[in-house]
């Protein structure tokens, strides 16, 4: 099985570095270019399956890169939820929680990497469930 994973294309938020979880954020207008250009890319390609994470920035990028109409939201694919660090900076959370790393700390009122790992293997597993599926 092949896996090609696309990640959204510019919002205002991740331009300025903040980061962007549950904040249901549009693509900025060189984000819809961006996502307009993977569109060639993506022709020759067949997929099997189009899978899309229900944020909004997710879903316009698959859109415009020509996937929409094969497209199925798929809630595990949601961005990490930042809790208390959403709208944030690093710089900003590492002044007020020195040597903080996501990827060991999580998030407050957030979700812990455990649940994000947690979502990952759910939908891998699901997906391994579907006719013709092998890892």
């Amino acid at each position: 099985m092949k896996v090609y994973l696309i990640r959204h294309g510019e919002t205002a938020w991740s331009l300025s570095g903040q980061h962007t979880g549950v904040t249901d954020l549009g693509l900025t207008a060189h984000g819809e270019n961006e996502s307009r250009a993977l569109a060639a890319c993506l022709r020759a390609l067949t997929f099997a399956h189009v899978l899309v994470s229900p944020r909004l920035r997710a879903r316009q990028t698959c859109e415009l890169a020509g996937l929409h109409a094969r497209s199925v939201i798929e809630p595990d694919l949601a961005q990490w939820d930042y809790g208390d660090y959403e709208g944030r900076r690093s710089v900003a959370i590492w002044r007020e929680n020195p040597g903080w790393d996501i990827w060991r700390d999580g998030c407050p009122s957030g979700e812990s990497p455990a649940q994000v790992s947690a979502r990952a293997d759910r939908l891998i597993a699901n997906r391994c469930t579907l006719p013709g599926a092998t890892l």
